[in-house]
């Protein structure tokens, strides 16, 4: 790839001492200084703590940022196209839309994984430049077998990114190991799920050398702010809070299900290895109305998977509210019986 990235004041010196007139910067101020473009400390933090090199990491404004620059980098408009599951992520289909390149969704089966049977004949398919993996999948809550994503990691000819957004709440190990076998293979986590960051957007890829090079080469110059590397880096460096958190959102995650289960209105709650379950109710939509009505606010997935809902899980008061909201909705209503 030809294109050079621009080379930004911060690119040419790095150093943080000095007498800095080279960035037309107001010379006043505490947030007068542009951000380090290549969030190197950030990181060095990420590379201790998940045993990968520096330089194959990339920092992105949220995972969001990764999807976007991987179809400007890997497709050409209206000729490429990407492959990805359903039900799954929905920014794949925005992000493919707004870059002109076609979308393959290929249904999940019945237990929401995935059939290498229904991707043979794709396989074959040169124009498919990009395939989506999201495990732990949004909105399902299930993870995908390391076998089935080594089997398309070998057998096409394309960019596989794996988003591992809702990894740290898996009991299934990250495939960042992996980045090293496949320069194919793009994982994506983010500090906005387990690190408690969502406002922050600070997201992440772990991939070869080269892919992480071709990034760089079209990301916005500084595209994490000074305060949101900061951020990441008080929370990387408070691992004993992330651990607990992780470990409260599960033991709550498992309290929410033992009532879920209970409830009339919901007939099935869904494996998860995530940190939300995937309900399916007699009618979704009018338990996701009544609930609005007591200002509580889950999510409708009934258009990607029919009478379904995706509950997040809250604080154990929040849990607690929710389920005597549902069961005050359940003693009101004939619907579910």
């Amino acid at each position: 790839m030809q294109l050079k990235p621009y080379s930004s004041a911060r690119d040419e010196y790095s150093k943080t001492e000095g007498i800095f007139l080279d960035a037309n910067e107001n010379p006043y101020g505490t947030l007068n200084r542009y951000p380090d473009p290549n969030q190197l400390e950030v990181r060095q933090e990420l590379s201790k703590l998940k045993k990968v090199a520096v330089n194959n990491i990339f920092i992105s404004n949220g995972s969001d940022e990764i999807i976007d620059l991987c179809f400007r980098v890997f497709c050409k408009p209206g000729v490429d196209k990407a492959l990805s599951f359903s039900p799954s992520y929905g920014m794949y289909k925005v992000s493919a839309a707004v870059n002109d390149v076609e979308l393959l969704e290929v249904p999940l089966d019945i237990n929401f994984d995935i059939e290498l049977e229904t991707l043979t004949p794709l396989i074959s398919d040169k124009h498919i430049k990009l395939i989506f993996i999201c495990s732990p999948n949004n909105p399902t809550g299930n993870t995908f077998s390391k076998e089935k994503i080594e089997f398309i990691l070998k057998k096409f000819n394309a960019i596989i990114i794996l988003d591992e957004a809702y990894i740290d709440f898996s009991e299934t190990e990250s495939l960042t190991s992996m980045i090293g076998s496949y320069k194919n293979l793009l994982v994506c986590q983010t500090f906005s799920k387990a690190w408690g960051l969502a406002a922050a957007r600070v997201g992440i890829g772990y991939a070869d050398t080269y892919l992480i090079s071709l990034l760089k080469k079209i990301k916005a110059p500084y595209n994490v702010s000074q305060l949101n590397q900061e951020a990441a880096l008080f929370a990387l460096k408070d691992l004993i809070h992330y651990k607990n958190t992780i470990e409260r959102i599960l033991i709550a995650k498992e309290e929410l299900k033992y009532e879920l289960v209970k409830l009339d209105s919901i007939r099935k709650v869904y494996p998860s290895q995530a940190n939300f379950f995937l309900i399916e109710s007699p009618d979704a939509i009018a338990l996701y109305n009544a609930l609005v009505q007591e200002n509580i606010i889950i999510r409708q997935r009934h258009k990607l998977v029919p009478n379904c809902l995706r509950i997040t899980v809250g604080t154990p008061e929040e849990n607690k509210a929710l389920i005597n909201a549902i069961k005050n909705i359940d003693e009101k209503s004939f619907i579910y019986r």
